[in-house]
């Protein structure tokens, strides 16, 4: 079939927006230290990982895994601390619930909406469903602008509101009174992402079920598990039961069902991790800012830096160096901005070291 052939058939079946989008793009990081993705630099220690490749030895791959895996669930609900009467749905990371949400109210019509910038996938989604988006603009200092915000919700009547808490690429930490104010005005959901809770050490968790609309958002990503692509939805057993509709069957394999009943036993090695980064960040935190650029105070595992005139040459002599950062190419607020994720102590001292040497 020839090309024009091709492309004829793909523009008469593919949706206009699935056509004018992109794919979420992920960079090469072979050889490189990886500071672009806000992972957790740690693996597990020596003794314990023995003890977790034990745990999977006699897992039926040759068998679909569990479709509801009750006793993971449970685990997962008191990790999280879910008030009684929360349910939680399970997602190959939290990317997949991200989907479903946006693909059950697609029918709607009704505006998906969040801060900008933020999490890319809310507006990549949604977009690429057919959805309008709608972004509110962050103030000067990365801060939500609650008028604002306020505003355009009764105006636009979104059908789903994500609020990343902390945001994604500032790390800033929205004042609860504002993720309250936004929960109590919105005709629709409010889903709260904490993706990064291990690192704020706050969550909205025991807001829900107070209101009829509000669904929490959390993954094992950040924790130090992004291999194992485990995201949780939590809400009213209502919404769980239609959301769990679009779910595909046997979603979560057998390994990532194991490994994370195996994590929850030990979540004071990961917790321990977490500490490691959050005083990491303070002292990157510092160091950038004796660099003389200007830095965002973070609550997340990550800091966003500003760079005028230079980001594009310390994104390519960090490469250069060793180290890979995130550049954000497109946005058109975020082109002379640099987000870097926080490292073990070793990697955020090469980072410093090159990029000082660049300055």
């Amino acid at each position: 079939m020839s090309d024009g052939a091709t492309t004829a058939l793909m523009q008469g079946l593919l949706r206009p927006e699935l056509l004018a989008s992109k794919a979420y793009a992920v960079a090469d990081g072979e050889g490189l230290i990886k500071l672009d993705a806000m992972e957790n630099p740690y693996g597990l220690p020596a003794a314990l990982r023995e003890q977790w490749l034990e745990s999977l030895a006699d897992a039926p791959l040759n068998r679909y895994p569990d479709a509801h895996p009750t006793l993971l669930m449970e685990g997962l609900k008191a990790h999280i601390g879910l008030p009684a009467g929360i349910e939680l749905m399970l997602g190959n990371g939290s990317d997949e619930l991200i989907q479903i949400l946006v693909t059950a109210v697609a029918g709607s019509r009704r505006p998906i909406m969040a801060v900008d910038p933020s999490f890319v996938m809310y507006r990549l989604l949604a977009q690429q469903l057919g959805l309008p988006f709608v972004g509110i603009p962050l103030d000067a200092d990365f801060q939500l602008d609650l008028p604002a915000m306020l505003a355009a919700i009764a105006a636009q009547q979104p059908a789903v509101i994500f609020l990343d808490w902390p945001n994604n690429p500032s790390g800033s930490l929205f004042p609860e009174t504002d993720l309250e104010a936004i929960v109590a005005a919105a005709p629709g959901l409010v889903v709260v992402d904490e993706a990064y809770h291990a690192f704020s050490q706050r969550t909205f968790a025991d807001h829900l079920g107070r209101t009829p609309n509000l669904l929490l958002l959390r993954t094992m990503s950040k924790e130090g598990l992004a291999g194992m692509r485990l995201g949780m939805l939590a809400g009213p057993a209502a919404w769980i039961q239609e959301l769990d509709k679009l779910r595909l069957p046997y979603n979560i394999n057998v390994l990532t069902q194991r490994s994370a009943s195996f994590y929850l036993r030990h979540t004071e090695v990961l917790n321990a991790q977490a500490e490691i980064l959050r005083v990491e960040r303070e002292r990157l935190f510092q160091a950038i800012s004796a660099c003389g650029l200007s830095v965002w105070p973070s609550a997340a595992n990550f800091l966003l830096f500003h760079a005028p005139g230079q980001a594009a040459v310390l994104f390519s002599g960090l490469r250069a160096g060793g180290v890979l950062i995130k550049a954000f190419t497109g946005h058109p607020r975020l082109g002379e901005y640099l987000r870097v994720s926080v490292g073990t102590p070793a990697e955020n001292d090469r980072f410093l070291a090159v990029l000082e040497s660049l300055l």
